[in-house]
């Protein structure tokens, strides 16, 4: 008995399952009372092997052996100690290859930040940049502008002769304009420096914002090509006009000048740019003709003229002689600053006192509202503005007053949006345009259907023998564009603020036509007249039309999408500072205070929409009465004339005038809902009975 609980004792302490020192306790405990009571005996035998006797095999005795104490176990040996790894480089060793980083060589190794993932998209992109750099420097000028977009295949000779390059390849983008033109020596900063230009330090509405948009064009030439941006400008008659030829030094962001050269013979005014780039045509060209399909649909006072490789030239006429109206910068708003901001203005302000510094950095702050933020601040002495900028719990307290204090918003008059008139302008040129551009089987817009298509036999055939059907009266909000009638109508919403940036929401739309009535509509999204071709789902424009119920419009609306039917939408958003969600400005942040107005612009399109929708379905419903009584008034008008014994002719025409009156009279009545107007029907057919009794007395 006491042999087994040493051996179970034994075998837990193996296990590890009791503690090392209370295993050792009772083992010794259990020793000594099996010691205690077993007799003193001498030392037991071995145990003998088996022998094999004659006869049978006797087996040999077997003793149990006496237990003994067990041995302590052994202390298992201490682990070595973790070896530190061995010192590969020491940081003086590091700090002598650690260097600053410039702009340029940054976006080098990461330019599909600014739009240059691939060859297709990078052929777009430079044109885009280009062009919003030619729109914005005529409009500041007052220069109706004039572009011209020019894409060369090097793959062809300099006859156009041989095969268009398939696939990626070397080719020439151009883009010409007629504004002011370029001073000489800001030239090379202009095109050979990343983070460079007029536009970011100030707020005014405008395309370009960052200053990295031809420059970062003219480092994907030089990365992909090795060859200069060529650029040749004129500032005015009577001056003389330059060509450079400019690469830049990535490692110090700076221009280098290659070449350079003076022109006698050359435009008036304006600047032309040149640039060879890898692209891939093949696939990019779709992208660029929506572009310049939408830039002319969102500038309609602007003249374009796009030629191609192997297509016929395309031009866009100007819709309108009317500038845009001009937008004037103004001052950051104080709600929309932040504490950091606002000790570094402190720091450069020339005021002498914080009430002087807060009226001459800030919009809509006057010298009671100032006082009234001192006040709040807690400031009794003199404060300047250097104080303030020197002491974060100063800064601090001056930043808590402005948020605490009711300020008016800032002034819209600065912002310059499409306008209706304009927008609606620009959609009937457009729709002009596209559809009769390009050859037949070339599709210019993703959901656009109308495009041409070339007609069978059987097709003309049943067209030459269908009747002429007489066009219908124009209504108000219809245009017959290429005989098509598209309803369009447009909204402008007046202004508002985010984060102390005013901003403005237009939305228009275009309804009918040849557009396909079973496929999403066709969303067109612009930025301070700049079209957003890429990351559509990504955007707040989007969002807010897809939040739209459009079922309310008489549209059907999968659920999560837009809407279905055969319609172009177009949003456009003017803002002094438009929130990009990326360098490349491709999708719109989103903002609540943006996605919630163009919802509201969006309802108050719907709205004039479903008013046309339930128009034509109520003239529909009258024509299709209207044909069914045409269709036996010949017969009626016969037998009455034999009735009354008169020539049915005359009771023909009274029929025919009686119809043409309740059409016109229920057409009235579009207000009314489908009972009221058929009641009005039934009263209009009952006075010619009544006219025919008394004459009958």
């Amino acid at each position: 008995m006491a042999a087994r609980k040493a051996a179970a004792v034994r075998a837990k302490g193996k296990a590890g399952g009791r503690d090392r020192e209370r295993d050792q306790l009772e083992l010794a405990v259990v020793g000594g009372a099996a010691a205690r009571r077993s007799k003193p005996a001498a030392t037991p035998p071995a145990r003998a092997p088996a022998r094999k006797a004659a006869g049978r095999a006797r087996p040999a005795p077997v003793e149990e052996p006496e237990l003994l104490p067990p041995a302590p176990e052994a202390e298992p040996e201490p682990a070595p100690a973790a070896r530190s790894p061995r010192r590969r480089a020491t940081a003086e060793q590091m700090a002598q290859q650690q260097r600053e980083i410039s702009i340029s060589e940054f976006f080098t190794k990461n330019r599909h930040l600014l739009g240059f993932d691939n060859a297709s998209k990078a052929l777009l992109t430079t044109i885009k940049e280009a062009v919003d750099n030619s729109l914005d420097a005529c409009e500041e000028a007052g220069i109706l502008p004039e572009i011209t977009i020019e894409v060369r295949d090097l793959g062809l000779d300099e006859k156009g002769e041989g095969d268009l390059t398939k696939g990626e390849g070397r080719f020439v983008v151009v883009v010409e304009d007629n504004g002011p033109g370029i001073v000489k020596a800001q030239a090379p900063k202009i095109f050979g420096k990343l983070l460079y230009g007029s536009k970011f330090h100030r707020l005014k509405q405008s395309r370009g914002q960052q200053g990295i948009g031809i420059s970062a064009a003219a480092m994907y030439g030089q990365l992909t090509t090795g060859q200069p941006i060529r650029m040749i400008s004129r500032t005015g008659k009577g001056k003389p006009a330059f060509g450079l030829e400019i690469q830049i030094d990535t490692r110090k962001n700076n221009p280098v000048v290659t070449a350079e050269r003076q022109l006698d013979d050359w435009h008036e005014h304006g600047t032309r740019v040149e640039l060879e780039i890898v692209a891939n045509w093949q696939q990019g060209q779709r992208f660029v003709n929506r572009y310049v399909e939408h830039t002319a649909l969102s500038n309609p006072h602007a003249t374009f003229h796009y030629l191609r490789p192997r297509q016929a030239p395309l031009s866009f006429p100007r819709a309108t002689d009317e500038l845009p109206k001009e937008a004037q910068e103004i001052k950051p708003h104080p709600h929309g600053v932040e504490l950091g901001a606002l000790m570094r203005m402190a720091a450069d302000s020339k005021s002498h006192d914080v009430r002087g510094f807060l009226q001459s950095a800030f919009s809509r702050v006057s010298s009671t509202v100032a006082d009234e933020i001192v006040k709040k601040a807690g400031f009794k002495a003199k404060v300047r503005p250097r104080d303030v900028a020197g002491d974060r719990e100063l800064a601090r307290k001056l930043h808590q007053a402005i948020g605490a204090t009711r300020i008016m918003a800032p002034p819209t008059q600065i912002l310059s949006p499409i306008g209706d008139t304009l927008m609606r302008k620009g959609l009937v040129s457009f729709l002009n345009v596209i559809e009769t551009e390009g050859p037949e089987e070339e599709e210019q817009l993703d959901l656009d259907a109308a495009r041409k298509k070339k007609a069978t036999k059987k097709g003309k055939a049943a067209k030459a023998e269908a009747p002429e059907v007489p066009d219908a009266p124009p209504e108000e909000g219809v245009e017959k564009i290429k005989g098509h009638n598209y309803f369009i109508a447009t909204v402008t919403r007046p202004p508002k603020v985010y984060r102390g940036n005013p901003f403005q929401v237009e939305v228009g739309l275009a309804y009918g036509g040849s557009w396909p009535a079973d496929k999403p509509i066709e969303l067109f999204r612009f930025a301070n007249r700049v079209p957003l071709l890429f990351q559509r789902g990504a955007c707040g424009m989007t969002e807010a039309i897809v939040k739209t119920d459009w079922r309310n419009y008489l549209l059907s609306q999968p659920r999560g999408s837009l809407p279905v039917g055969p319609m172009a939408l177009l949003v456009h958003i003017a803002s002094v500072w438009v929130p990009f969600t990326s360098e490349a400005k491709e999708a719109v942040a989103h903002y609540p205070e943006i996605t919630r107005e163009i919802q509201l612009a969006a309802q108050e399109c719907g709205r004039k929409l479903a008013a046309h929708i339930r128009k034509r379905k109520h003239a529909d419903y009258q024509a299709q009465r209207r044909s069914l009584f045409e269709l036996y008034i010949q017969e009626v008008a016969q037998a009455i004339g034999k009735i009354v014994k008169r020539s049915p002719d005359p009771i023909k025409r009274e029929f025919l005038r009686l119809a043409d009156q309740v059409t016109e009279q229920e057409g009235a009545g579009e207000g009314l809902d489908d009972a009221a107007l058929e009641e009005q029907s039934r009263k209009i057919t009952r006075r010619p009975r009544r006219a025919e009794e008394e004459e009958q007395e």
